[in-house]
């Protein structure tokens, strides 16, 4: 069938951003690669990148781009659309994606592809509608933090679960009660379903069915304006004693998410990626 193809040029935070929001927002997959430079002998500007999209060909192309700009908090962008016809871009898609190692056991292997004869912990996830393939720093972030903090048998709530990788991996290193909670239905169908492909059990719910009750981990990957709008009701999900992860954070707004949450925590930025911070720290 034909498709629709959607192109823009954006600085790399902000493409980072959009790509994952288009995801959300219907789009069948993304791509980025640095923009072409105006002259073959100069080299691509690695700040900016060409992002491309790829939706159904009935796909209202203003209104896609303008739910994914409006989700990931920035102005509505220039974009050319362009009618593709035919070809295997189910395959073309897959192309993009690998196993990918985060961490030094965690392994991110898509269903076409064989986990490596060494990997340790294997998560078994393939590209959807929910945000999380272990691609986005902000992800790896996360990941990497809970290899390194998670202690066997704590109790995990991921507060904007998405595909689930973030609780699935919890599972992996030994997390005991695990919940997942997302404003999206799709991604609760989603986190289900790949919790079931890796055989972890994750309870869902959406945000106003989330039962009162205090963890020892809550992790938020999502941006930097809900995750402060979002201070208290984590907060209260969270245990005395316990710890908070939170990431979807360009660095230069980290010091405005540890100020939302410092009456109950003793937050930093416990590590960064590309321009990306993870905040961390335990609850008082």
């Amino acid at each position: 069938m034909p498709w629709l193809s959607i192109t823009l040029e954006l600085a790399l935070a902000q493409a980072e951003l959009l790509s994952e929001a288009l995801l959300e927002a219907g789009a069948d997959s993304v791509s980025l690669e640095p923009s072409l430079p105006l002259l073959d002998t100069v080299e691509p500007d690695t700040s900016r990148m060409r992002l491309s999209a790829l939706a159904p060909a009935g796909t209202d192309a203003a209104a896609l781009v303008a739910a994914a700009a409006g989700a990931a908090g920035l102005p509505a962008p220039r974009y050319e659309v362009a009618r593709v016809e035919d070809e295997d871009w189910v395959q073309r898609s897959r192309e993009q994606f690998g196993p990918i190692q985060v961490g030094g056991q965690l392994w991110i292997v898509p269903s076409w592809h064989q986990p490596p004869a060494d990997a340790g912990l294997v998560i078994r996830l393939d590209p959807g509608l929910a945000f999380g393939t272990g691609s986005h720093p902000s992800t790896r972030l996360v990941l990497r933090c809970l290899e390194r903090r998670l202690r066997p048998g704590q109790s995990v709530l991921d507060y904007g679960c998405g595909s689930g990788i973030l609780a699935i991996a919890a599972a992996k290193f030994g997390a005991g009660d695990i919940a997942g909670v997302d404003v999206d239905p799709q991604a609760l169908v989603a986190t289900r379903e790949n919790a079931t492909a890796n055989g972890a059990t994750i309870r869902t719910a959406l945000p106003e069915d989330l039962p009162a009750h205090r963890y020892d981990v809550v992790l938020a990957n999502i941006l930097a304006g809900p995750l402060i709008q979002l201070a208290s009701r984590l907060a209260a999900h969270v245990r005395p004693g316990g710890w908070i992860a939170l990431a979807g954070i360009l660095e230069s707004q980290a010091r405005d998410v540890i100020d939302a949450y410092a009456d109950d925590f003793d937050l930093a930025v416990g590590a960064a990626e590309e321009g990306w911070a993870l905040v961390e720290g335990g609850r008082r």
